[in-house]
């Protein structure tokens, strides 16, 4: 993506995840806004976005973080919003494993307060281990959690997929939590025989 583009995604991405009052954008209860408010919007703020530029924006993203609606009208976000939306995903049972891409200047904290949503609405948790390093890296030096999400479900703790397939969950506390130095090898052990079923089975499941 050149770096107009990089430039308007930034942009579009602020609108619909933080600050779309701050534009002059309305999101409805369920994150959606019409696409020609935000282009309406970059245009004030000095950014030339056409509709042509948005569409490619939204199909080469590489995490695929905007979705269009089926009449091609409206725009939303698919997750990491500070605003209030619902995104009207239903609970799902996750993967046994999960991970959490960080930094290690948090660890101390994460050690302390568990993995906590911040100023997002949900904790982020990737579906394998080169995801959550690729998220690590934009913080600083990468650290990489493993999460028991099936001790977490069986304890009644929800979760949720958006629709390109990041896992949400409200917050993750520090017992479900494991390599919180970094390290993976001691963790990988402690969960060699888990993975080992499901490997057998096929694969670790996804979100549809």
């Amino acid at each position: 993506m050149d770096k107009d583009l990089t430039r308007y995604s930034k942009f579009i991405s602020l609108v619909l995840r933080h600050e779309p009052e701050k534009f002059g954008v309305q999101l409805d209860a369920h994150g959606w806004v019409a696409i020609d408010d935000v282009i309406a919007a970059a245009n004030r703020a000095g950014l030339p976005l056409t509709r042509a530029a948005l569409d490619t924006i939204v199909a080469e993203n590489s995490k695929q973080r905007f979705a269009i609606s089926a009449d091609g009208t409206q725009i939303r976000a698919r997750q990491g919003h500070s605003v209030a939306v619902d995104l009207q995903l239903p609970a799902l049972q996750p993967p046994a494993v999960l991970y959490h891409g960080t930094a290690t200047r948090f660890l101390d904290a994460i050690k302390n307060e568990g993995l906590r949503p911040g100023a997002r609405q949900h904790v982020h948790l990737s579906l394998d281990e080169a995801t959550a390093r690729s998220v690590g890296q934009r913080h600083g030096k990468p650290a990489i959690l493993l999460i028991d999400a099936a001790a977490m479900h069986r304890d009644g703790l929800h979760f949720y997929c958006s629709e390109n397939g990041v896992w949400l969950t409200d917050v993750v506390p520090v017992r479900y939590i494991s390599s919180q130095k970094g390290e993976i090898t001691d963790c990988r052990a402690q969960f060699s025989a888990l993975r080992s079923v499901l490997a057998a089975r096929g694969a670790i499941p996804q979100c549809a």
